[in-house]
């Protein structure tokens, strides 16, 4: 009886999500906005910014320190900052999600007691606006690496496939800091310690190969590393991603995805109380 419980919840979380995705789509759409509602700029500030960033990158790390990643010959002196873009990128999009998610029913709190709203897509919806900005960093990124290597390889097409498992991941996350920071308010500050230690102990700056082999166990375990290494072979490198490790970060992405829904649904009943 409780595992049919358990897979009817299951069940109705796909159905939901369904039956909300024009709700979904239109609150993104309108959080997008108003984020750059009343600057000069509007929207264009989600063009500038990735593009200033990366600007700044390639001065301070390929023309001040003259880095390099040790990829072989041929090594150009802007290859680092292409480098190191695509794996903050992967990191923005996690450290947006669930820095936002730790007071997102607070913040949302009017909602809470519209028995007819779904307060589960509160969370899809901070993923939609994050990815939105993702994407048009992921653009830039393209955009030089066609610049600085002469062309694009056919396995950018691979990058829905490598991101999917790590967006299901982010979103299941988000539900339990969702909920656990709804009852315990330090939970903001926490989150924000620990997406500044994966952004350090993930191959960012580095490429893992720079560290003893002793600690790449510690490395391994932060979730951005696998699919940051991926996105760069598909994107950057032209080669094709790990496909067994991908399959089981599909895996444990999904779990996550539905472990953080059961999660939230305990835990929604008592939202209310402490608002």
């Amino acid at each position: 009886m409780q595992d049919s419980k358990i897979s009817t919840e299951f069940v109705s979380l796909f159905r939901n999500l369904w039956t909300n995705k024009g709700l979904i789509y239109e609150m993104s759409r309108r959080e997008i906005a108003s984020r750059y509602k009343g600057s000069v700029f509007g929207l264009g500030w989600s063009f500038f910014h990735p593009l200033l960033m990366l600007a700044v990158y390639t001065f301070v790390f390929a023309i001040v320190f003259k880095a390099r990643w040790g990829i072989g010959g041929g090594e150009s002196r802007l290859d680092f900052a292409l480098i190191l873009f695509a794996g903050l990128i992967v990191h923005g999009l996690l450290s947006d999600v669930l820095i936002r998610s730790s007071d997102l029913i607070i913040q949302n709190g009017n909602y809470v007691k519209k028995v007819v709203f779904p307060l589960e897509i509160l969370s899809v919806i901070t993923m939609g606006t994050a990815l939105f900005h993702a994407c048009i960093s992921f653009l830039i990124l393209l955009g030089a690496t066609l610049f600085v290597r002469q062309g694009l390889n056919w396995t950018v097409l691979l990058t829905p496939i490598v991101i999917c498992p790590f967006i299901l991941l982010t979103i299941g996350l988000s539900w339990i800091i969702s909920a656990l920071g709804t009852f315990l308010r330090d939970i903001g500050q926490t989150v924000n310690i620990l997406t500044m230690i994966m952004l350090f102990l993930a191959p960012i700056f580095y490429p893992i190969s720079a560290i003893p082999v002793v600690y790449h166990k510690f490395i391994l375990a932060n979730p951005l590393t696998f699919i940051i290494q991926q996105i760069r072979n598909v994107t950057i490198f032209g080669t094709q991603p790990d496909w067994i490790g991908l399959a089981i970060y599909w895996g444990i992405g999904f779990f996550v995805f539905l472990l953080g829904y059961f999660i939230f649904q305990k835990s929604k009943n008592g939202f209310a109380d402490v608002l």
